[in-house]
């Protein structure tokens, strides 16, 4: 065993080489970026006392970081769960080393996640976050998010997602993904309809506030709207993008919690995060489905020199489009001008540097 500071949480985990389902209490280092951003979406957002769920807790981690890291008005309780024989004992240990009190706010259970789901009352948050596809745990978690809450889905099976195994997304997702430089945006708009299309069955929904990919996983949280009316608007929303889909055609961010959530971060967290949320920042305001591939173009157009991402930054805006950089992808512009007028420009700027 060792012990893991992360955020302001100091936990309790098994040493392995590698992180595994087999590992007797879950938990992955690599998603703390997850967990961060799970902080930040909670706190931006103006709703307070909430309900939250957390049905494959693993070590505790997120819960424990929750608790210790949000203002103390914005949890009402916290319901905490994993199967896993020895999650319960862990997550035990793992509030005391914390100096966490375990009762009225807060909560365990050893349960199937959907047993779990199934028999609370409700929750104004929910997160799913799993090894591998969340869709086992989808149809109980949708029914048990309340009116106004938000649902967090993650999504590591990758492979199915982006491209490598068209089958496996046909079967798990309902739709024909796409490889290449979209691969992870076409996949996490995969991963929202699927996730929308189970809403739809309850009348609820269910429209993303923040979403993303990063590392070996898609993540979305989705907040819930009640009314056969809006559940028409998401559905008319889904259909296809360059022979991929169906997919979500709608926003991938609200752009009023994203900035709220860059200017959290400054004082919250650095490095990484911050990066990456100041990326995401400046994207979200670009309303478009996909974004153009600097290397790619130059590839299509034969050029030996690849022009600065900058000055193909500076150009477009000249042209009065707005553009930015995509946390999807390093080589990848956002913008809203066409793709000929963008190839011309990548053309001239790639010339004039050979």
């Amino acid at each position: 065993m060792q012990f893991v500071q992360e955020g302001s949480a100091k936990i309790r985990v098994q040493k392995v080489s590698v992180v595994s389902k087999s590992m007797g209490v879950f938990y992955n280092p690599v998603m703390q970026l997850n967990r961060d951003l799970t902080i930040a979406v909670l706190e931006a957002v103006p709703q307070t006392h909430l309900s939250i769920a957390d049905p494959l807790a693993g070590t505790g981690i997120r819960a424990i970081r929750l608790l210790k890291e949000l203002p103390g008005s914005k949890i009402k309780s916290i319901a905490i769960n994993d199967y896993g024989p020895n999650a319960a004992r862990a997550i035990r240990k793992n509030f005391a080393l914390n100096k966490i009190s375990l009762g009225k706010k807060a909560g365990i259970s050893c349960l199937d996640a959907n047993i779990f789901l199934l028999n609370s009352f409700g929750f104004d948050y929910i997160d799913i976050d799993p090894f591998g596809t969340p869709n086992p745990y989808l149809d109980a978690a949708i029914k048990r998010l309340s009116r106004d809450g938000i649902l967090a889905v993650t999504a590591t099976d990758t492979a199915a997602l982006a491209g490598t195994f068209p089958e496996a997304c046909l079967r798990k997702y309902w739709a024909m993904p796409q490889r290449g430089s979209l691969q992870h945006e076409i996949g996490l708009r995969i991963l929202i309809r699927k996730v929308q299309l189970i809403g739809a069955q309850y009348e609820k929904a269910l429209i993303p506030i923040f979403s993303y990919s990063k590392e070996h996983y898609l993540r979305a949280f989705l907040q819930c709207t009640k009314g056969k009316k809006f559940v028409d608007g998401i559905l008319r929303n889904h259909g296809t993008f360059r022979g991929a889909g169906p997919l979500w055609l709608g926003n991938l961010w609200d752009i009023p919690l994203v900035k709220k959530m860059g200017s959290l971060s400054q004082k919250k967290f650095s490095g990484e995060f911050t990066s990456f949320i100041r990326i995401i920042g400046k994207e979200a305001s670009i309303p478009s489905v996909g974004f153009f591939d600097i290397h790619k173009v130059c590839e299509k157009l034969s050029l030996r020199a690849v022009p600065r991402t900058e000055s193909i930054l500076g150009a477009i805006r000249q042209k009065g489009h707005a553009a930015a950089r995509t946390h999807f992808n390093d080589c990848g512009i956002r913008t809203s001008m066409a793709f000929e007028d963008f190839e011309k420009i990548v053309a001239n700027l790639g010339k004039g540097r050979e």
